[in-house]
């Protein structure tokens, strides 16, 4: 269990802070050199890498709706309304009506999405392990558990109707 001390001063300051090695543009370039690397290895397949993020969403039970994919990528609801029609327009996904609520619209894999399906977690398995080369397991671990902490201080400073929870996309 981490202890957090209750003053602690403030890492960046404007005397020190560097855009090019803030902690936000290092994430910020990992992430872009992430998803380049997915969509080089779903070349031949027919998605992106954007796509394979939103098709795992959808495979695994964390984004049934264009709302809830909208929070978690923090996607525009008219940038996720394309998404999911190019999804869609490949045979890939359904939206179907909620038979509880007729106003939500849910997201479900085809029977082609459910066959891709076992062709994706290899991609992460590919990017993530040349990514992190070099890396042991105790610190992917202490790695993993910064982030963690970082999307829960960013998580309890956020307002509720922060970036991504606007627009009423189903």
């Amino acid at each position: 269990m981490t202890v957090t001390p209750k003053h602690v001063e403030p890492l960046y300051t404007p005397e020190n802070y560097n855009p090019e090695d803030s902690i936000g543009r290092l994430i910020a370039d990992v992430s872009g050199r992430l998803l380049a690397a997915f969509d080089e290895e779903m070349t031949g397949k027919g998605i992106t890498g954007a796509q394979w993020v939103i098709l795992m969403r959808i495979a695994n039970g964390c984004g049934s709706t264009a709302a809830e994919l909208c929070r978690f990528s923090r996607y525009d609801t008219g940038s996720m309304t394309r998404m999911l029609d190019r999804l869609e327009e490949k045979g890939l996904i359904l939206r179907v009506r909620s038979s509880r609520d007729r106003r939500i619209i849910q997201l479900e894999l085809t029977d082609a999405g459910r066959e891709l399906y076992p062709l994706l977690p290899p991609v992460a398995v590919k990017v993530l392990n040349a990514h992190l080369k070099g890396f042991t397991q105790a610190e992917l671990d202490v790695f993993k558990g910064f982030l963690h902490r970082m999307r829960s201080n960013s998580e309890a400073s956020m307002p509720a109707s922060g970036p991504g929870s606007g627009g009423k996309v189903q």
